[in-house]
């Protein structure tokens, strides 16, 4: 813990591993794995880069198109804009579009804003996506209070967000639907062992979390091997234009208001979204406990210096609808900013 607490202090930004329990560490080999062998697969799409190649990866090995569909977990919950860049379900849908890919959205309901907020409440339940239609799940659950904010941790008990908004919605949807049972299922994400030391145990693919005698699925992380030049190089070679964040000069795409991020990152976030950013600080005040647990927000953010960007970019960042193309000549493909930088918190 202390030194996932060090690494965010204003310093020129290093390396960090912050994925300890993001998955559990596991040794040894599964069975015998033929990636050609499923019948669907489900690639849990973030709009990130290292989702971004994932996907294309598929589609460069030859995975039938008309087997892979992607799932975005919608952090804010399909409700008020508070935690995630706005343009972020805009992009993933112009992506899956260009490639002419099925895209299913899925989310607690209330999202990140209601989960944090909650008092004396249950955990809200999870709404999807599917061919068939919307579907719930969860919802009664044992009734307690939250009132805090995701902690700058390991632990996913504490940092909450990763669980609750993502992993736990993933699962929710695969298993409440019917369609999986009776035929192989790959799920496939872009963890990158190049990310952390924890991430570097982790397997290429081994039996999902979803799996059961009569729903047969399986994880590959198709990327987990991959450098991060391998996942630009990818991107440059189908011409994907990556997401607007990276052009702002942030490394990674998370929450534009990722727990995570460092002190340049946190001023970049006051710059561009001033009144979201207020609204976390009053809130940190009002909890009397800061996502950092030993600097505020504005704290971070008075230490840092914004990165340098284009107004345009910014303009795009901020908007709920993506705008230019996804897809573009390769001689006109630019490497964005964030690309190579050494920065913080998960994807």
């Amino acid at each position: 813990m202390e030194s996932i607490l060090k690494s965010l202090n204003c310093q020129p930004p290093q390396q960090q591993s912050l994925f300890e329990a993001e998955l559990p560490a596991v040794t040894g080999s599964p069975v015998e794995f033929d990636r050609y062998a499923y019948d669907k697969y489900v690639v849990m799409f973030s709009g990130g880069k290292d989702s971004v190649a994932t996907v294309l990866h598929l589609l460069d090995i030859g995975i039938d198109p008309n087997r892979i569909e992607l799932w975005h977990h919608d952090i804010d919950g399909h409700g008020e804009s508070f935690m995630d860049w706005p343009v972020t379900s805009d992009y993933c849908r112009r992506f899956a579009a260009a490639f002419g890919l099925p895209l299913y959205f899925s989310w607690r309901v209330g999202g990140f804003l209601r989960e944090m907020l909650r008092k004396d409440q249950c955990t809200a339940p999870v709404m999807a996506e599917t061919p068939d239609g919307l579907i719930q799940a969860g919802g009664t659950g044992p009734q307690n209070t939250r009132r805090k904010f995701p902690q700058v941790t390991a632990a996913l008990s504490q940092r909450w967000c990763s669980a609750s908004l993502k992993v736990d919605v993933g699962a929710a949807a695969m298993r409440n639907q019917p369609r999986f049972l009776g035929i192989r299922t790959l799920v496939c994400t872009g963890e990158r062992a190049q990310e952390s030391a924890a991430r570097s145990k982790y397997l290429t693919h081994e039996p999902d979390r979803c799996n059961t005698r009569s729903r047969y699925v399986d994880h590959w992380r198709p990327v987990l091997q991959w450098s991060e030049e391998q996942v630009w190089d990818i991107m440059k070679r189908f011409g994907v234009r990556p997401h607007p964040a990276y052009y702002l000069g942030f490394n990674r795409v998370s929450c534009a208001h990722c727990i995570f991020s460092d002190c340049h990152q946190r001023a970049t976030e006051q710059q561009l979204l001033p009144t979201r950013f207020k609204r976390i600080a009053d809130l940190e005040s009002e909890f009397g406990l800061t996502i950092h647990r030993t600097k505020s927000v504005r704290q971070l953010a008075n230490e840092g210096t914004p990165y340098m960007y284009e107004e345009e970019v910014a303009e795009q960042a901020i908007s709920t609808k993506y705008t230019v193309p996804i897809r573009i000549e390769s001689t006109g493909w630019k490497l964005p900013s964030g690309a190579f930088k050494q920065g913080s918190g998960p994807q």
